[in-house]
């Protein structure tokens, strides 16, 4: 704040008069150390990403922005991901570290509409974590690569001092074979393209901060963790043009269509009204003063197809209970590059934009 002096002069009085002058303060953007909110999926986590990692690693492939590389060997093309999970707890309804880890790996597969095959398991272990603790997440993401299909081959322990480990860290990494001529990636993205989205969203985010604090809802939230695989698949084999995939996860959907706006140099407009919010997730986030356009999401996808094939993916999708509400959000078109626009539910269009900070900490 600053000061702005006048003089007011009144018979036998000479008075100043202070009238403040508001500034409002810019968002610091340059931070000397790492923040919780650089992990966060907001804005500090792309500035992360653009200003240390992107520069010092650039390639075509990693500068493509995917969820994974698309490599090709020959006649063969295959998928590549890594991810590491730091949630916590490490249980929560609907699911723990361990599936969140091969479930997450798995869909970023999908999402580069790659069949998932073959998973590394990484595990840094803090001193003191319980033996029984350690065995049920590694029975969960049997299970859960299991149900998917896919084979955790190698992998990689270590234990850091009592203090130093949260518990338990995982890092996955994943492969998978393309088995399809389509190029799925944000720069694919077209004018007029239809934006689907898989189903309902922010119960991941608010089952893990429900279960964080403490907090009582009427009904339990579940998070909606689960592997997309087998929906993506049945659409390359049905033939719909699929131009670009997404999961939600850090920074929820706000964050992923903003990401693929700005890639793709097109803007994107939805529709709030169209957008599912199951009722208790939406009231914790008006309790909270959440915004479940930015709550993360495990279960969760978008899908950028042209206008002409969206019926049909419609009744694909809600074939499978991982998408069985599945909707039309909004579309693609020229307009600004990079820019993404939400239409309220009382007819006003906003700017949706990236959270400067973080909403919910440690959700993957």
């Amino acid at each position: 704040m600053t000061d702005d002096i006048d003089t007011v002069i009144e018979p036998g009085l000479v008075r100043p008069v202070i009238e403040p002058a508001l500034v409002c303060p810019a968002p610091i953007n340059q931070h000397s150390q790492i923040l919780l909110a650089h992990g966060g999926g907001g804005r500090l986590m792309q500035q992360l990403l653009d200003s240390v990692f992107l520069p010092a690693f650039a390639n075509p492939l990693l500068n493509a922005r995917h969820d994974g590389a698309v490599i090709e060997l020959g006649a063969t093309r295959l998928a590549f991901t890594t991810d590491s999970y730091v949630v916590q707890p490490l249980f929560f309804p609907g699911g723990d570290i361990g599936s969140l880890a091969v479930n997450g790996t798995i869909n970023d597969l999908a999402m580069c509409g790659a069949r998932p095959l073959f998973l590394s398991a990484g595990f840094i272990i803090e001193e003191g974590l319980p033996m029984e603790t350690l065995q049920r997440v590694v029975t969960s993401m049997r299970h859960a690569a299991h149900a998917a299909g896919v084979t955790i081959v190698t992998g990689d322990t270590k234990v850091v001092d009592k203090g130093k480990g949260d518990g338990l860290f995982i890092n996955t990494a994943g492969i998978g074979s393309i088995e399809h001529n389509l190029r799925i990636a944000p720069d694919a993205v077209q004018p007029g393209d239809a934006i689907l989205l898989s189903g309902d969203i922010g119960r991941h985010g608010i089952a893990i901060m429900a279960m964080r604090e403490g907090l009582d809802f009427e009904s339990t939230i579940e998070s909606d963790c689960a592997a997309l695989a087998a929906p993506v698949l049945e659409l390359i084999h049905a033939g719909i043009d699929i131009h670009c995939l997404r999961d939600l996860t850090r920074g929820g959907l706000a964050a992923a269509l903003i990401e693929i706006a700005e890639a793709a140099c097109l803007q994107i407009d939805i529709e709030e009204s169209l957008i599912p919010v199951v009722q208790e997730v939406q009231g914790a986030c008006e309790l909270l003063g959440l915004d479940p356009l930015h709550v993360a999401n495990e279960g969760r996808f978008v899908a950028f197809i042209p206008s002409a094939q969206v019926n049909q993916t419609l009744d694909i999708l809600r074939r499978h209970p991982q998408a069985n509400q599945a909707c039309l959000i909004g579309h693609v078109q020229h307009g600004t590059a990079g820019r993404v626009t939400l239409q309220s539910r009382i007819g006003v269009r906003r700017i949706v934009d990236r959270l400067s900070g973080e909403q919910l900490p440690r959700i993957c």
